[in-house]
């Protein structure tokens, strides 16, 4: 039976959760006879365990469940709404799918939000990875699934920030709202008669928070 840790535990740190909370994070178990060894990246990428997803934080690797049908359907609704716009804009390129975001190595940390955006310049320099994409989006946004807690979201917004990431939007459907977070402690709560602006980062994108749900 594989250890169950939270992300804090492995490492003796606060958890750098995410909005989809890491209910399995599964390791092997760590004894005094076999030491745990880390996970990179390019393991991970060539991992699977189905039904759960995989996350690696500083080289530990966690397990989710899969999301249910309403994080689904509101994270495929945002996906719909940005990447139309960056493709007639001609933006850059927007991400669904969890896609996984190579944060940093050695030990290698790649978190996945729900929906992601890189701008063109950025896309014109490193093209399309066949592996994860190497760095942070410029827009990570998060959907809070009905497991999640608070501090997890908030922490694994922080972190996105942290790595480069411009802005963080965590969007929560039981109450209609999204949380922008920005570097410098900006935060700002959007409720659904409200416009979210992210301009300096997707230029011209502006949806209104109540086209995010079902």
């Amino acid at each position: 039976m594989p250890a169950i840790l939270d992300p804090g535990q492995a490492r003796g740190q606060p958890p750098a959760g995410g909005t989809r909370s890491l209910r399995r994070a599964t390791v092997r178990p760590v004894t005094s006879e076999a030491p745990l060894r880390l996970m990179t990246a390019q393991e991970l990428l060539a991992y699977t365990h189905e039904p759960y997803q995989q996350e690696l934080i500083d080289g530990i690797l966690f397990e989710m469940e899969p999301p249910g049908a309403l994080h689904g359907a509101v994270s495929m609704r945002i996906a719909a709404l940005l990447h139309r716009h960056v493709m007639n804009a001609e933006l850059g390129i927007a991400f669904g799918s969890e896609v996984g975001f190579q944060l940093a190595s050695d030990p290698d940390t790649v978190r996945a939000p729900d929906v992601a955006f890189i701008a063109r310049d950025r896309a014109d320099q490193i093209g399309m990875p066949k592996g994860y994409w190497p760095g942070p989006p410029d827009l990570a946004i998060e959907v809070v699934s009905q497991h999640d807690r608070r501090s997890k979201v908030e922490a694994k917004a922080l972190q996105w920030l942290a790595a480069g990431t411009r802005a963080v939007v965590v969007v929560d459907p039981p109450s209609r709202t999204a949380t922008v977070f920005r570097t410098g402690g900006d935060i700002r709560r959007l409720h659904a008669d409200e416009t979210l602006d992210p301009d300096d980062v997707v230029p011209g994108w502006s949806p209104q928070i109540a086209e995010f749900f079902v």
